[in-house]
C-alpha cells in the first residue's frame, strides 16, 4: 500500500490530540483520513481506555471503510474492528475501532448520555453537514465540559470551513492534511444539455473509444437515473464493433446496494476491461474508488427538501455547489492525472454554483432529531435556542415541536412523555414509532410492526411494464388491495402474502416488487420486533398472529393506531376529499397519488378523512400511502390544538417570556391575540367536521 499523507503527519496529530479536547482535521482527497486516523490513535494507546468510534454520515461508507480497516490490521470484520448501521451490528466485546452512522451514536446516547464506552469520537465527512452530524457537533460542545473522564472530539473533513467550526468549540486548534491529487483538466460543455442522461452517455461512450485506460465515473442524480444509464450504456457498448475498443464493465453505486453489490466497485477491474462507474453524490467524499481517471458531472444532485409551513416535502433535482463540483472533479486525480468533463458552462459554475450546499438541518423536518434532544432530559436544554453550528429556522424547530406534542410524545409543558421516551428508543420516524405503542396497546402490533418494516424499507408497488392495459390489469390483480382502507394495509397484505409464500423471491418478481427490498422489511420487521418487546404487553411472540385471517375489525384497529401516530398530518391538515382533490387547513390542494389503493364506499364517496405517510412535491403536490380514518379517533387529537404554546413545548418558561424568535424581536400580545383567533376557527372546524360526519352517517 502506497504511504498516504495523512501517515506522514502522525506525530504531529497524536501532538495535537494529546494536547486538546477538540481537533478540527481538513484532509483533502485521498489524504486518507478516514481509515487512517483511527489506526493512528489506536497505535498510540487510546483504545485502551475506551473504543474509538468514527461516524459517517452514509451507511455505505460506514460498511465499505471499516470493512478496508480490519483488512489493512489483518483482523476479522467484526471483531477488533466492527461497524453499526441502522438495523445492523458488526461488533463485539473485542471490538476496538467502530465505524458508524451518526445517527446511531445519537441512539447510543440515548441510553448512556456521556457515551463513557468512548475514548476518541471522530466525526468524519462533517462537511456533508447531515441532520445527525450536525446534532452530534452541539452535543459534543456540551459533552466535552461535562463529562467526568477524559474525551477526545475529532471534528474531520475534506472541505469543511474549518475557521467556523474552531470558533464554535472555542478556537480549538486546525490541521490541514494534503492529499495525493494528480492535475486534473476541468473541460466544460458551451451550453447546459436539454437532457444529462443522453449527455452523459454521449460523453462517456466517447472516452471509452477514444480514450487510453481508466475507469469513468459518471455522476447521476439518484438510483432510478443509475438504472436507465447502467441499462443503456450496457446496451450501447454491445453494439459497439468488436475489437474497436476494450471491453467494458458497467457497475451502479448508490446507498440502497445491497453490501454483496457495493464491494464489486472496489474490486479492480479485469485486464484490457473498463470499468464504468454510474454513481450518486457519494462518490464525492464518503467512498473512494481507486482507478478513476475520467468524470463525467452533470451539475445536478438530487435533495429532498421539507417545508415547514406546509408540511410537504420536495424531492429536487438541483445544481450543486462549486465545493461539491470540485470533490467530483478531485476524483479523476487519484492514480494519475484525469479529466473531468462538466456538463455546463463555465459560467454556471462561477456565477450560478452556491459556495456550499445548504445543511441538511435547514431543509428537513425536525421531529426526530428534537424527540432525541427532548428525550436527554437536560433541564437547561430550551429547543428554540439550541447552540446548533447553523441554527435552522424558527419554524422549523415549531413545527417539530407541534408534530411531537400532537403524537403525545411531549406534554403542553414541554416535558417528555413516558410514550416519548419509548419512541425515542424505536430507530423509526415519530410517527411510525407512536403508532407501534398505540398498536400495542389496541392488540394489533404484529400488524403494525409489518406495516413500519415496508415502510421503513420503502417498499414500492411498480405496476407492470405491459403496453397491453388487459395484460396490465390481470397483472396487478394478484396483489391484495387493502380491502379498500388504503396503502397501509394494502402493505400488510402484500407481507402476509408473501409469508403465505414462505418467502420466496419469484414470488416478488412475479408481482413486480423488489426482492431485495422485501428481504430487508423482513430483516428489518424481525429486529423491531426484539426492540418492541421490552415494552410489550401480554404474549411475548408478537409475530405469533401474522398468519392469522384478518377481519375488518382488525384491520379497524391498524388504522385507529396509524390515525394516533400520525396525528399531525391529521391536525395540522386535515383533509376532505372533493374527488381526488382534497382541500387541507393551510389552503393546499394536494392529490391522492394514482398508486394509491384508496376506494370510495358503497355510496362511490371517498372517506371525509384520510392520513397520509408523505405529502411531496413533484409533479404537483401528492399525498403517498394513503389510509382512510375516522372522526371519532380525530377530534381528540383536534381538540389539543387549543392548548398550543410553542415557548411551552420548546422549553422555553412560558408565553409570558421568551417571546423571541432566533432572529428578530416580536411582541407578545399579537401572539395572544392570534392564539385566540386559533382556538375560535378551530372549534367551527371541529364543527363542521362533526356536521359532516353525522350527515354521513345518517346517509348509510
Amino acid at each position: 500500500m502506497a504511504t498516504l499523507p495523512v501517515l506522514e503527519f502522525e506525530d504531529k496529530i497524536a501532538e495535537t490530540v494529546e494536547a486538546n479536547p477538540v481537533v478540527v482535521i481538513i484532509g483533502e482527497t485521498g489524504s486518507g483520513k478516514s481509515t487512517q486516523l483511527s489506526q493512528i490513535l489506536h497505535r498510540r494507546g487510546y483504545t485502551r481506555s475506551g473504543i474509538i468510534a468514527v461516524t459517517q454520515p452514509r451507511r455505505v461508507a460506514a460498511v465499505s471503510v471499516s470493512r478496508r480497516v480490519a483488512h489493512e490490521l489483518g483482523v476479522t470484520l467484526g471483531e477488533e474492528v466492527g461497524y453499526a448501521i441502522r438495523f445492523e451490528d458488526r461488533t463485539s466485546d473485542k471490538t476496538c475501532i467502530k465505524y458508524l452512522t451518526d445517527g446511531c451514536l445519537l441512539r447510543e446516547s440515548l441510553s448512556n448520555p456521556e457515551l463513557n464506552q468512548y475514548s476518541v469520537i471522530i466525526l468524519d465527512e462533517a462537511h456533508e453537514r447531515s441532520l445527525n452530524t450536525d446534532i452530534l457537533l452541539g452535543l459534543m460542545k456540551r459533552l466535552i465540559k461535562t463529562r467526568a473522564t477524559n474525551l477526545k472530539v475529532l471534528i474531520t473533513s475534506a472541505t469543511l470551513d474549518g475557521v467556523k467550526v474552531s470558533k464554535f468549540f472555542s478556537g480549538c486548534p486546525i490541521l490541514n492534511i494534503p492529499g495525493t491529487l494528480f492535475p486534473v483538466q476541468k473541460l466544460y460543455s458551451r451550453e447546459r444539455p436539454t437532457n444529462f442522461l443522453e449527455s452523459s452517455l454521449k460523453t462517456a461512450l466517447d472516452i471509452h473509444v477514444k480514450e487510453p485506460a481508466g475507469d469513468i465515473l459518471i455522476f447521476m442524480t439518484g438510483q432510478d437515473d443509475i438504472d436507465k444509464m447502467v441499462s443503456k450504456l450496457e446496451e450501447r457498448v454491445q453494439n459497439l464493433e468488436e475489437g474497436s475498443c476494450m471491453d467494458a464493465l458497467v457497475l451502479p453505486l448508490h446507498g440502497s446496494l445491497p453490501p454483496e453489490m457495493q464491494v464489486r466497485v472496489f474490486s479492480q477491474a479485469p485486464p484490457d476491461c473498463r470499468r464504468f462507474i454510474v454513481a450518486t453524490n457519494i462518490a464525492e467524499t464518503s467512498l473512494t474508488v481507486d482507478g478513476v481517471v475520467y468524470v463525467i458531472d452533470s451539475g445536478y444532485v438530487k435533495q429532498r427538501q421539507y417545508n415547514p409551513s406546509t408540511g410537504m416535502y420536495s424531492l429536487d433535482v438541483v445544481q450543486i455547489s462549486k465545493v461539491q463540483a470540485d470533490q467530483r472533479a478531485g476524483r479523476a486525480g487519484r492514480t494519475r492525472p484525469g479529466r473531468c468533463y462538466r456538463l455546463y458552462p463555465a459560467s454556471v459554475y462561477n456565477e450560478e454554483f452556491l459556495d456550499a450546499s445548504i445543511p441538511e438541518i435547514q431543509r428537513s423536518s425536525l421531529a426526530g432529531s428534537v424527540l432525541y434532544l427532548k428525550s436527554l432530559n437536560l433541564p437547561d436544554i430550551d429547543i428554540l435556542k439550541f447552540d446548533f453550528l447553523d441554527p435552522p429556522s424558527r419554524e422549523s424547530l415549531e413545527d417539530a415541536l407541534r408534530q411531537l406534542y400532537l403524537i403525545d410524545a411531549i406534554d403542553e409543558n414541554g416535558k417528555i412523555t413516558v410514550v416519548g421516551r419509548t419512541m425515542a428508543e424505536l430507530p423509526l420516524e415519530p410517527s411510525l414509532s407512536r403508532t407501534l405503542i398505540e398498536a400495542n396497546e389496541l392488540g394489533c402490533l404484529a400488524q403494525a410492526l409489518t406495516v413500519a418494516a415496508t415502510l421503513s424499507a420503502e417498499i414500492t408497488v411498480h405496476p407492470s411494464r405491459s403496453k397491453n392495459k388487459e395484460t396490465k390489469r390481470k397483472r396487478q390483480s394478484k396483489l391484495p388491495d387493502g380491502s379498500g382502507w388504503g396503502d397501509h394495509i394494502q402493505l400488510l397484505q402484500i407481507y402476509e402474502s408473501w409469508d403465505q409464500a414462505d418467502y420466496d423471491p419469484r414470488w416478488c418478481s412475479d408481482n413486480y416488487l423488489q426482492a431485495r427490498s422485501m428481504i430487508f422489511s423482513k430483516n428489518v420487521r424481525k429486529q423491531l420486533s426484539q426492540i418492541i418487546q421490552k415494552i410489550a404487553k401480554g404474549p411475548s411472540d408478537v409475530l405469533s398472529s401474522l398468519r392469522q385471517k384478518k377481519s375488518d375489525h382488525d384491520y379497524k384497529k391498524l388504522r385507529k393506531a396509524l390515525c394516533i401516530g400520525y396525528g399531525y398530518q391529521l391536525a395540522e391538515r386535515m383533509l376532505h376529499h372533493n374527488g381526488y382533490r382534497t382541500v387541507g387547513y393551510r389552503s393546499q390542494l394536494v392529490q391522492v397519488h394514482p398508486s394509491s389503493v384508496l376506494e370510495s364506499d358503497e355510496n362511490g364517496q371517498l372517506p371525509d378523512y384520510v392520513l397520509y405517510h408523505e405529502l411531496i412535491n413533484t409533479s404537483r403536490p401528492f399525498m403517498r400511502n394513503v389510509c382512510s380514518v375516522e372522526m371519532a379517533w380525530v377530534l381528540p387529537i383536534l381538540k389539543k390544538l387549543e392548548k398550543l404554546d410553542t415557548n411551552k413545548l420548546s422549553g422555553g418558561s412560558g408565553s409570558s417570556v421568551g417571546c423571541e424568535p432566533i432572529e428578530e424581536k416580536t411582541s407578545c400580545s399579537p401572539k395572544k391575540e392570534a392564539d385566540s383567533n386559533q382556538a375560535s376557527n378551530l372549534d367551527s372546524k371541529i364543527q363542521a367536521a362533526r356536521d359532516r360526519y353525522l350527515a354521513r352517517k345518517a346517509k348509510r
